[in-house]
Parts: C-alpha cells; sequence; structure tokens
C-alpha cells in the first residue's frame, strides 16, 4: 500500500516541489487548501490529477481533525502560513492566528487522531533575525525581527514541545532562504529576475527597491523540500538547518540577474525608501554541516545557476504571454 502524506499549503512554491517529490516516491499526496475567494493552483496545475486536494484551515482545528480521520495520513508536512514578511508587519495579528497558533491546532489535532503520524514543521532563518553569531546553526539563539519572525519562533518551539511532552515524531527544518521560478512576485529574488525580463523585453524601465546591502544565503526551493522528507524518514525527530552556507547581497542579486540580460543594474534599480524594512535582517548566512552529516543532504544548485534558472524561466513566460 503506498505512503499517504498531507501538504498544508500545498499551492505554494514549497507545496507543488514537495508534492511532485512525493508523488515521484511513490506516495499518495492530499492537499490541504483554505477556502477562498481566489484559490490560486497555478503551481500544481500539472500534477492536480495526481492529487487530493481537500479544504482545511488552520486557524480551525475541527477541519484538521476531520481531514486527519477522512484520510489517515502516515506524514504530514506544514508549509502553510502568512509567508511574506512584510505583510506580517500590516497584518501581525493574523500572521500570529496563521503562522503560530496554526502549528499548535494541527500537531494538537494530530495529537488526537493518531499520535504515530510523523511531522513536519517548516521553521525559518528569519527567527535568527538580529544573528547572535555568524554563520547560524542548530545552537544559535533566536532574536526575531518581524511579527513573521516571531510567529515561527513560536511555531517552533511548540512543535519542540508536542515532541518532548506527547512524544510525537515531529522535526522542524530551520530553512534559509530558498527560491525558484514559482515564487511569488513579492520575493525579492522573484522581483528581480521578473523586473531584469520585463525591462529586456520592453515592457518596464525599473525595478523599485529598498536595501540593497541586505545579505541572504539563497538556495533552491526543489533541493530544500528534499531535506523535509529526509527529516521524515529518520526514526528520531530533530531539528536541521538547511542552507547553502553562502551568502550574497540583494546588489549582487541585481548584478546577476540582469547580466544574465545583457543589461547593468545601475540603469533600472531605483532606490524606494517604501521598501525598507522597519528592522532589518542583516547578515543570514546557515551552516547545514549537521544536515549533511545526519541526513546525506546536498544543494545541487547554487546561487548563480539559481538565479539564472529564474530569469530564463521569467523572460520564457513572458514571451509565451506577449505571443
Amino acid at each position: 500500500m503506498a505512503k499517504r502524506a498531507l501538504i498544508t499549503g500545498i499551492t505554494g512554491q514549497d507545496g507543488s516541489y514537495l508534492a511532485e517529490l512525493l508523488l515521484d516516491e511513490g506516495y499518495e499526496v492530499i492537499g490541504v487548501m483554505r477556502r477562498s475567494s481566489t484559490t490560486n493552483i497555478e503551481r500544481i496545475s500539472h500534477i492536480q490529477d495526481r492529487l487530493t486536494l481537500v479544504l482545511g484551515d488552520l486557524m480551525d482545528e475541527v477541519s484538521l481533525i476531520n481531514v486527519l480521520r477522512d484520510h489517515r495520513p502516515s506524514e504530514v508536512y506544514n508549509l502553510a502560513a502568512q509567508s511574506f514578511v512584510q505583510a506580517s508587519w500590516s497584518q501581525p495579528v493574523l500572521t500570529g492566528e496563521a503562522t503560530a497558533l496554526g502549528v499548535t491546532r494541527l500537531l494538537d489535532a494530530i495529537r488526537i487522531v493518531d499520535p504515530e503520524i510523523r511531522f513536519y514543521q517548516a521553521s525559518s532563518s528569519e527567527m535568527f533575525g538580529r544573528v547572535r553569531a555568524v554563520p547560524q546553526n542548530e545552537e544559535t539563539p533566536f532574536y526575531p525581527r518581524s511579527p513573521y519572525g516571531v510567529a515561527k519562533v513560536y511555531g517552533h518551539w511548540i512543535t519542540v514541545n508536542y515532541r518532548e511532552s506527547y512524544d510525537l515524531h515531529a522535526s522542524s527544518g530551520i530553512l534559509f532562504n530558498h527560491e525558484s521560478p514559482r515564487r511569488g512576485l513579492e520575493f525579492v529574488t522573484r522581483k528581480v529576475t521578473n523586473g531584469a525580463a520585463r525591462i529586456k523585453l520592453g515592457l518596464d524601465t525599473e525595478v523599485r527597491l529598498g536595501n540593497l546591502e541586505a545579505h541572504r544565503d539563497w538556495g533552491y526551493a526543489a533541493d530544500y523540500v528534499r531535506a523535509m522528507w529526509m527529516m521524515l524518514q529518520r526514526d528520531t525527530p530533530d531539528d536541521f538547518v538547511i542552507a547553502t552556507g553562502q551568502s550574497h547581497s540583494v546588489r549582487e542579486l541585481c548584478e546577476v540577474a540582469f547580466s544574465a540580460v545583457g543589461l547593468s543594474y545601475e540603469e533600472h534599480v531605483v532606490i524606494d525608501p517604501t521598501y525598507l524594512r522597519r528592522a532589518e535582517v542583516d547578515l543570514l548566512v546557515g551552516d547545514a554541516s549537521k544536515a549533511q552529516r545526519e541526513l546525506g543532504w546536498t544543494c545541487d544548485v547554487d546561487f548563480y545557476g539559481l538565479i539564472e534558472m529564474m530569469v530564463a524561466a521569467d523572460l520564457a513566460s513572458l514571451a509565451q504571454l506577449g505571443r
């Protein structure tokens, strides 16, 4: 009998890559979606007929209990969240409800329905915030700098708490920034790659950005979802930092993206104060040596390959729209 996995946030970037991976591994995949007026299933449309999509909401524990009872997964991957840092300032309570308390509701539903379910929590490098050490590993103290980061810290610790209190197989992946052609346009990497492609095709003349000196550790989402799956195949649950160990500035991101289309970023990037964070996270760079050692995980796509892949994908999709 095929293993069965349940993914919250299946319509997002990570959910779509994880669904592909699990299907390739022979799983039945159940995707939980919120009822909303504008459900966007574009990222999973190519595999939709191989998925079971059900309604459920991290705000509503009863819906989660019902989904678990109806579908009896052996693995649950919690990727759903209010996941945009900037929006967490304008919607701090909503961010707390979904990104923090939503984790508790799902863990509690697992505890009630079937404590044998293996659980993955999507933790975030934003928990490190104003970093206490460089690079950051599993022992680095958290100092979140946004309502999103604070909510993720709660989600992380409640996962540890349920693991230790109820003996659940619950693991957290502390994932550093990971991108792909499926990244939302509001995120800086995609904003830059899409902007470079649009300018190259004569559709735009500028990209407006905030702090070009912010540094991030950017990897490829398809590499990172493989780490999620690996965590749940272990006998013992644990927490792992997933990162490339390389840090790059937003300025370098602009250089690579614009040179991929033969342009100079200096002529097109405009600094706009409205995009500056209230509390900046300066230098995020992860140490994934524990994941490499204990999971055998490696990242296959480097920063330059990733940004060039994203620019090429944006050029291709814009050209197709033009036709």
